[in-house]
């Protein structure tokens, strides 16, 4: 059988839960890592000529690109059996899972990184921390009375979500901003520490000097790139 690729970047928290998905199903795959410092290689831009962004899955010739599309195929392709699954059993569920995973990426993984969230004006960035802690609060609703999202195992949620234990520190210290904390949300703080002890999750999470360097450039970017106001 054909070896896996993912067109990958290690600061990219969306290549990360595909490689966790990969090893959960306990499938060989490859890296073919970015170099930023290059540009985007001739390979991202063939492979995904809409957006030109990683994670991209290569499956022998069948080239899938968006994180949470290659999650779902993951999932459909290898299943049965003893293949872990992702997705829970039940449609009702698995709706579920899809609705608050795109909910957590277009609320709280993009607000994050937003300029405003990393603003140099304090009410600016006052404004858009109250914004993401309203987000976090839906989420602190769906993990109350549970180990993970998927129950007693992670699953599609989790790993959509899994970036929170490692990279919002780096986002925190970054951006002189704070999110997470054991008061204001017990239970995603609880989730977080179980998921990030995970042998298979931990082994797959970059250095975090790495993400502080890239964390500290991009909010430099974000914050010069931002609209002055009068």
């Amino acid at each position: 059988m054909a070896k896996l690729k993912i067109i990958f970047s290690a600061t990219s928290l969306f290549c990360t839960r595909i490689e966790w998905a990969l090893k959960l199903k306990g499938l060989e795959y490859e890296l073919t890592v970015e170099d930023w410092d290059k540009g985007k290689s001739e390979l991202l831009w063939k492979s995904n000529p809409v957006h030109k962004k990683v994670p991209v899955l290569l499956d022998n010739g069948v080239v899938i690109a968006e994180s949470k599309v290659i999650l779902e195929y993951i999932d459909e392709k290898w299943k049965g059996g003893d293949l872990y699954p992702l997705l829970p059993q039940y449609p009702h569920e698995r709706a579920q899972a899809r609705f608050w995973a795109q909910f957590a990426d277009d609320k709280m993984t993009l607000l994050t990184f937003s300029p405003a969230a990393c603003h140099a004006d304090a009410l600016e960035k006052e404004k858009a921390v109250e914004s993401t802690l309203e987000s976090f609060g839906y989420l602190e609703k769906q993990i109350k009375g549970k180990k993970f999202f998927a129950g007693d195992k992670i699953g599609y949620l989790d790993l959509v979500v899994g970036w929170i234990p490692h990279w919002l520190g780096v986002i925190e210290e970054t951006g002189g901003i704070k999110i997470l904390d054991a008061e204001s949300f017990p239970s995603l703080h609880e989730w977080a520490q179980n998921f990030i002890k995970i042998p298979l999750i931990k082994e797959c999470v970059p250095p975090r000097d790495m993400l502080v360097n890239y964390s500290t450039t991009l909010l430099s970017y974000l914050r010069s790139s931002a609209p002055n106001k009068p």
